[in-house]
């Protein structure tokens, strides 16, 4: 058993990284909708700010602030896993474990996270998110993806129509 140990910080922005249990497939972009209305219903009963989010086929990058005095945010990434999985009624091969314990096998168990703790550690990450579908050959440029909160930040003038 591992000694992994998250860091909680009420009220603060963390970087996640969610992957699928399958790499390589389609299943998050395929289901975009699906996987919409479970984020957007979450995120209406445990509110937290998404300060960016990127959807590629097997993984997702967001980078969330949560309310003051709240730091759970694996309640929050269980609820929408959770919630995706229903939704599609799709398995992946799954051990014994995942089995036993009703899991569908869609997604990996953990995710990764950490907490951005500077403004300059903010704009790199923000950066790393937008930039990930140019990163894995998905798009020639971060504008070019549609499954990224950066068309929210050029639709606000925040970024330029190019984007980054």
């Amino acid at each position: 058993m591992s000694n992994y140990r998250r860091c909680f910080v009420p009220g603060g922005t963390y970087f996640f990284t969610v992957n699928l249990a399958c790499r390589g497939g389609s299943l998050l972009t395929d289901q975009i909708d699906d996987l919409r209305l479970a984020y957007g219903r979450i995120a209406g009963e445990m509110p937290f700010a998404t300060r960016a989010v990127v959807i590629l086929p097997d993984h997702i990058h967001a980078i969330w602030t949560l309310p003051d005095g709240d730091s759970d945010f694996p309640t929050r990434w269980r609820r929408i896993k959770r919630e995706f999985s229903v939704s599609v009624g799709t398995t992946c091969s799954r051990s014994v474990s995942k089995a036993r314990k009703g899991e569908v096998g869609i997604w990996q168990r953990r995710f990764w996270e950490r907490c951005v703790r500077n403004e300059a550690e903010l704009a790199a990450t923000l950066r790393y998110v937008w930039g990930n579908p140019v990163k894995h050959g998905l798009a020639n440029r971060a504008v070019d993806w549609p499954y990224s909160s950066v068309h929210r930040e050029v639709a606000a003038g925040r970024l330029p129509k190019w984007g980054i």
